[in-house]
């Protein structure tokens, strides 16, 4: 075959091959145009949604550092002696902003504030840490079976292996310890004792769960559990106060 006669043939079979791509395309280009909408249109959504959450984060970020001010604020007691010569007496400064005249007051501030940032972001990590502080707070006012309620929707929504999640089935027995309800403290307490999550601090759950036996007046199940202690956690720092408890 002459090198002309080749290059014809070449020629040919490309011109073919385009051919056939442009009809594939002409037929495609309707369901194209469509995938590529889609994409567009997923894009767009998922932009969006990052968008709304970096918002939402943010926001709720901010509503709980206005609350975290108002707990974390001084606590100067009317009698108070000024700290150093010169200073303002802080029966003067009680009025002024960041201090209260007692832990009471200070916290019946900050109820408000952290209970609107949870609520206004509730499964957001600053709505789950604004309701942790929220239980907290109920809870050294006394107000033992609120506390309890929302140490229970720290965990719902924080999760049980998160931190705060973590922390508030801590608090939420201790809450049930305090409100009188000595049973249903120590089921709590027994069941993170006999856990496997091994984040949760069992020296300080077992020394707990013996005060709650304690409190319940079942004193051989409290020293059971002190023993418990002492032989699974030689180290602990609680053994000396399980051994006062046992010696007592």
């Amino acid at each position: 075959m002459k090198t002309k006669e080749r290059h014809q043939l070449k020629e040919n079979a490309l011109a073919e091959m385009l051919a056939v791509a442009h009809e594939n395309f002409e037929k495609h280009k309707r369901v194209m145009r469509g995938v590529l909408l889609v994409a567009i249109v997923v894009a767009a959504v998922v932009g969006g949604i990052l968008a709304w959450r970096g918002q939402t984060e943010a926001r709720a970020q901010q509503l709980l550092g206005e609350a975290m001010v108002a707990l974390n604020a001084r606590v100067l007691p009317v009698t108070a002696q000024p700290e150093a010569p010169g200073e303002v007496p802080a029966a003067a400064t009680i009025g002024a902003t960041g201090t209260f005249p007692t832990v009471a007051a200070k916290l019946n501030v900050a109820l408000p504030k952290l209970k609107a940032a949870a609520d206004a972001f509730p499964d957001t990590d600053a709505g789950v840490t604004a309701r942790y502080h929220y239980a907290s707070a109920l809870a050294a006012l006394g107000r033992h079976d609120e506390a309890v309620k929302a140490f229970d929707e720290v965990v719902a929504r924080g999760g049980t292996d998160s931190l705060y999640g973590r922390m508030a089935q801590m608090g939420r027995a201790d809450a049930l310890v305090r409100a009188g309800q000595h049973e249903a403290a120590i089921a709590t307490w027994k069941a993170l004792a006999s856990g496997t999550d091994d984040a949760l601090p069992k020296d300080a759950i077992l020394m707990e769960l013996g005060k709650a036996y304690q409190a319940a007046g079942n004193t051989e199940e409290a020293r059971k559990t002190f023993n418990q202690l002492i032989e699974e956690h030689p180290a602990s720092l609680y053994t000396t106060e399980a051994r006062a408890e046992l010696g007592s």
